[in-house]
């Protein structure tokens, strides 16, 4: 049997004259492109579409277009749930798109819904109309400035990474639309009484200040991230979301109101939670040290 025969290596010099000719003949030897692959882009890309859809919101606010106003923040919400999951699973989450994504939480879910607010019924309240709105978003920045300061702490205990400290921004700002989300569900039930109720400037007021406050508190809040659910539970639950799907289709804006509602209620459970946590950590940590050596 004849072996085949060896390729020999092309020396530097030889390649470069080997373009030089393919130079002279008119053809470009093809060069390797130099940057980040489409991948790590992905999670970029949907926080910017994200961010569009925040910016779009506040202007159809100021068209008083309401209703197309609100789907485009909750299209921000959906996306900004989603990026940092995907950047994960495709292994391109980087400083900059974390950084991206805290500026654009910060526009979607700081500064538009208290402009939608200030343009549905705080626009012609006198002088002081606009220190709510002031209030909300200066809240919505110290608390993203807390949440990024909090990623480099390492001393945490385990149990606090299932909460967050105060309620995030997302959930903020579904919260401060309450009033919004009511007034439409009112609209589309010809519920003058209630409509009425939504728009008074003094609920707005409330609402901006309350959730405000809830955004910069010491509150623990379940993330839900490693919320781990009874095998009992899990067909009930997968239940309820399906009916809550079937609803939102049906009546969306009242069942955004009824879900602001719900996650007010479950504050208190989850702030007992933590602390029944913390209490089964800190006995454990002294049952470990009294025992000897």
């Amino acid at each position: 049997m004849t072996t085949p025969p060896t390729v020999e290596p092309i020396r530097p010099a030889k390649r470069r004259r080997i373009r030089r000719r393919l130079r002279r003949m008119g053809r470009n030897p093809r060069t390797r492109v130099r940057g980040p692959s489409f991948n790590r882009l992905i999670p970029n890309i949907m926080t910017m579409l994200g961010l569009c859809a925040g910016l779009s919101g506040m202007r159809f606010a100021l068209e008083h277009q309401f209703e197309p106003a609100a789907v485009a923040l909750l299209i921000a919400a959906c996306i900004d749930g989603l990026d940092g999951r995907i950047a994960r699973l495709l292994k391109g989450a980087t400083r900059f798109g974390a950084e991206f994504d805290s500026l654009s939480d910060f526009v979607c879910f700081g500064v538009a819904p208290s402009f939608v607010l200030l343009m549905w019924s705080l626009e012609h309240a006198g002088r002081y109309s606009f220190v709510p709105c002031i209030l909300f978003t200066v809240c919505m920045a110290l608390r993203l400035a807390r949440f990024n300061a909090s990623l480099d702490d390492d001393d945490k205990p385990e149990y606090s990474y299932s909460f967050f400290t105060g309620v995030p921004a997302p959930a903020g700002a579904g919260l401060v639309l309450f009033p919004v989300f009511l007034g439409l569900e009112a609209d589309r039930l010809h519920a003058g009484g209630l409509a009425a109720f939504a728009r008074l400037p003094i609920v707005s007021a409330v609402c901006l200040i309350f959730t405000g406050l809830l955004l910069v508190s010491t509150l623990p809040v379940w993330s839900f991230k490693n919320f781990k659910v009874p095998a009992r539970y899990v067909l009930p639950l997968m239940l309820g979301t399906g009916l809550y799907a079937a609803l939102m289709v049906a009546d969306p804006w009242g069942a955004l109101a009824g879900a602001g509602l719900l996650y007010i209620a479950i504050l208190p459970f989850s702030r007992r939670s933590y602390h029944r946590l913390k209490q089964a950590a800190e006995e454990m940590s002294e049952t470990v040290e009294e025992e000897p050596a």
